[in-house]
């Protein structure tokens, strides 16, 4: 994770000093659960707000509505289930753990982020950032999105077993994803730092435009450092791309084209690709064992060494833990 947010989640300091679950109605007569502080396994027989600026850590709880963070709230659930939707404001953070969330999840442009872990939602959006100085971020770690993915802005990784719909990524910082399975299209444009995709399954087309960080797919390129490659069950294409562009171990069952890329494509000698490459690419090395291995990202001294020096999991939970 980039420096900037290991910052943030050194200065948040907030304490949950109270287990309060208060009632209170809305403008309409609805009831709506107001949670500052902790609660159990109960059910919450209506929607649920997290007031602005508040924490609330919930285990085993099960909410019949929808759920709000309000602006700088932090939600943490465990072992729980929302009926209804979440949606997250500007600077809100949102931790689910073996949660289940019916309806879709949106963090709104400025959003503090999303932690994913053992959990299950439907459709995921990550508002652009627009005019905010939050850059947000998404981390997924062995769950199930039902729906589409569709960010806009921040960190992305999915990872260990991830499976999503499809997901649409753009003017992020980075989209990584990592040993998950995409059942549809992935679409990654206009990254900062680029896109690193490895040991994953893609099944639908496949459109990486416009990165400027360089995009790897498999292993031995010079962005992270992963085993293995990846099958694609559609086109691949890889074009207008800055900062090297590797494709190395994959299979892909469709067409690779690489085109307007700046270097040249690297398509290693490896790939099984059915339907042949088109477009501008570097010699390969066909000995493999001849390769050079990306360097240690940590050694590299980049910024993406910084993104990854521990895992995503590992900080999205001491986020969760941090910001109460």
């Amino acid at each position: 994770m980039p420096g900037r947010t290991v910052a943030k989640l050194a200065t948040v300091s907030a304490v949950i000093a109270a287990s309060v679950l208060a009632v209170a109605p809305s403008a309409h007569a609805d009831l709506v659960t107001h949670c500052i502080g902790t609660g159990g396994a109960v059910t919450v027989p209506n929607d649920l707000l997290v007031p602005a600026g508040e924490s609330c850590a919930l285990t085993g709880t099960t909410i019949t509505g929808n759920v709000t963070v309000a602006a700088g709230g932090n939600l943490v659930v465990t072992g729980g289930r929302v009926s209804g939707e979440v949606r997250v404001a500007a600077d809100g953070y949102l931790d689910a753990t073996e949660t289940t969330v019916d309806g879709q999840v949106v963090l709104a442009a400025g959003g503090y982020g999303i932690f994913l872990k053992d959990a299950r939602t439907g459709t995921l959006t990550v508002r652009p950032k627009g005019s905010t100085t939050i850059d947000s971020f998404l981390f997924a770690e062995a769950s199930t999105v039902t729906g589409h993915v569709n960010v806009g802005a921040g960190e992305v990784r999915l990872d260990r077993g991830t499976q999503v719909r499809n997901l649409s990524s753009t003017g992020t910082y980075y989209t990584d994803v990592h040993d998950s399975f995409v059942d549809g299209t992935l679409s990654v444009l206009n990254s900062a730092t680029g896109s690193v995709v490895c040991g994953s399954a893609v099944q639908g087309r496949a459109t990486f435009a416009g990165n400027l960080g360089g995009v790897q797919l498999g292993p031995n390129g010079t962005l992270d450092s992963c085993a293995s490659g990846g099958y694609w069950g559609g086109d691949v294409s890889v074009t207008s791309t800055t900062g090297g562009v590797t494709v190395d171990d994959n299979i892909i069952n469709g067409q690779l084209a690489v085109t307007s890329n700046d270097p040249a494509a690297q398509v290693a000698a490896n790939n099984r690709i059915r339907g042949g490459v088109t477009g501008d690419q570097a010699a390969a090395t066909t000995n493999r064992s001849a390769r050079v291995a990306a360097p240690d990202r940590e050694d590299a001294g980049d910024e993406r060494a910084e993104v990854r020096r521990t895992s995503a999991v590992q900080e999205a939970t001491e986020a969760g833990a941090a910001r109460l």
